[in-house]
């Protein structure tokens, strides 16, 4: 018999002495981690800084094993420097401004506001589930007006100071390949069997000065 075989066949006794009550364990930690504030950043002059930020989850619905593998990474890395003595900032947002939320929206008969935050609602409360030493008080989303009113500012003050600017217009590519063509959803004809219908726009890029 295999080593695979014979872990199939192991009987798995949860009330084995050495067993780990890891529902009990983790809930209450969390819970105490969460009353206590133990995440939260304050602002500590003269105290060396680090800023962890990881890429934003676009929030589908739920949270993957791939979510799981990213976000632990980062916070492995912020555990270690708060034991070096860092003040961390670890904050958590969610990149969810855009056509595919809408899409997701029309094809599930909601509002995009509404699906898009009960979605994130959902993934925040299964993150949290896994003890990831978020500051969520600094918690945001890209679809708010409250972020993106900034982005917009920053982009015009780039652009007035000769920053930014804009570059002829590209060639025409595919939805599939999420360049110059939208996948809209019309009601007729489909894309993929998912009810997309192309439509040719030509999307102009832009250059940055950032170097």
């Amino acid at each position: 018999m295999t080593i695979d075989e014979r872990r199939l066949h192991r009987p798995v006794a949860f009330d084995r002495p050495d067993h780990y009550p890891f529902k009990d364990v983790e809930t209450k930690w969390q819970r105490r981690w969460e009353e206590s504030g133990l995440f939260r950043v304050r602002e500590e002059p003269g105290r060396a800084k680090y800023y962890c930020l990881e890429m934003f989850p676009y929030p589908s619905g739920r949270i993957h094993m791939g979510h799981v593998r990213n976000y632990a990474i980062g916070d492995v890395v912020t555990r270690y420097k708060r034991m070096r003595g860092f003040n961390v900032l670890h904050p958590m947002g969610w990149d969810a401004f855009g056509l595919p939320a809408e899409n997701a929206a029309i094809e599930h008969g909601v509002h995009p506001a509404v699906w898009t935050y009960e979605n994130i609602a959902t993934m925040k409360a299964q993150m949290k589930t896994l003890g990831i030493s978020y500051d969520w008080d600094r918690e945001v989303a890209t679809c708010d007006p409250e972020y993106y009113r900034w982005e917009q500012l920053i982009f015009i003050g780039m652009f007035e100071r000769g920053l930014v600017s804009q570059l002829p217009d590209g060639p025409r590519q595919r939805a599939g390949g999420g360049r110059a063509m939208l996948a809209v959803r019309l009601g007729g004809g489909s894309e993929g069997g998912r009810g997309l219908v192309l439509q040719d726009h030509r999307l102009r890029g832009g250059a940055a000065r950032v170097v």
